[in-house]
């Protein structure tokens, strides 16, 4: 007899799904009476085209969609759906509170659109019994449908092999900070000011700056610039690109201003820091 075993250390066991927990989770399909308009939630949505064709809007961007596409999308994001009527969208939406997507990959945070074309079968195969477990409500029918989101958070990470980060989400945070927190992410690299970022939610700059040093413990001007350090480190580090275009693509407004920042935050210029990275690379 041949005996193969496989021991699991529960330190390794793991997920950021640790905290995330199941709100509600409905089926909707087109019909003659489907009327949807933008709408935000406190906690992130996760759509699940199980057939048809349709068009999901976000933050004033339409983007196609189809069976086998997942669609996640960030708590406080303004979105909305529609649907071909010659191909009715059906859909299941899952409203989950305790997580926000985080990723590092693109230059959009709000959210993101993933295709489940080959493994699709499995995704709807938990979807639909935590409908059923919902419908029929039998014992324990609570903590079955948690473990069956836990194991489609796990495959969601797998699929993206963690380029898409499932973060704990704050439930402390205003809807006003965690707009110019994500506006901030996607914009960057532009010219950006407190008195922009206080007009695109409507807030006195100086209660904006207050607001979001005590939520996030960084100011507004203080967290552009750590962005701008981090991706400036990551071409410094993967690109041969001249410091001048590197402090422009960054969005800092001079080498000089890119420089000095650089030292401030590293202790080191930019040079000095491309050098030390090749030699420990090498």
């Amino acid at each position: 007899m041949s005996t193969t075993r496989y021991d699991l250390q529960a330190k390794n066991i793991h997920t950021d799904s640790d905290k995330a927990k199941l709100l509600y989770i409905s089926s909707a399909k087109y019909g003659g009476d489907w009327f949807s308009v933008p709408h935000t939630h406190k906690c992130a949505e996760v759509f699940y085209v199980i057939g048809g064709k349709g068009q999901f809007l976000v933050s004033d961007r339409s983007f196609t969609i189809t069976a086998g596409d997942m669609v996640i999308v960030n708590p406080y994001v303004e979105h909305t759906e529609t649907s071909l009527a010659a191909s009715p969208l059906e859909y299941i939406v899952m409203g989950i509170e305790g997580l926000e997507l985080n990723m590092e990959d693109t230059t959009d945070n709000s959210f993101c659109i993933i295709n489940f074309y080959e493994d699709g079968s499995d995704v709807q195969f938990y979807l639909k019994n935590m409908l059923m477990e919902i419908e029929r409500k039998n014992t324990g029918f609570e903590t079955v449908c948690q473990d069956l989101l836990d194991i489609l958070l796990i495959k969601l990470l797998r699929k993206t092999n963690f380029s898409k980060v499932l973060a704990s989400a704050r439930e402390d945070l205003s809807s006003d900070t965690v707009a110019v927190r994500r506006y901030i992410e996607n914009h960057y690299r532009e010219p950006l000011t407190l008195d922009l970022l206080a007009a695109n939610v409507h807030m006195n700059k100086f209660h904006l700056a207050h607001t979001f040093s005590k939520e996030f413990g960084i100011s507004p001007i203080n967290y552009i610039q750590q962005l701008r350090i981090r991706e400036s480190k990551d071409l410094l580090c993967t690109t041969d690109y001249p410091l001048t275009q590197i402090a422009s693509m960054c969005g800092f407004s001079s080498p000089s201003y890119f420089s000095q920042r650089f030292r401030t935050c590293t202790g080191m210029s930019p040079a000095e820091f491309r050098r030390q990275n090749k030699e420990n690379s090498e």
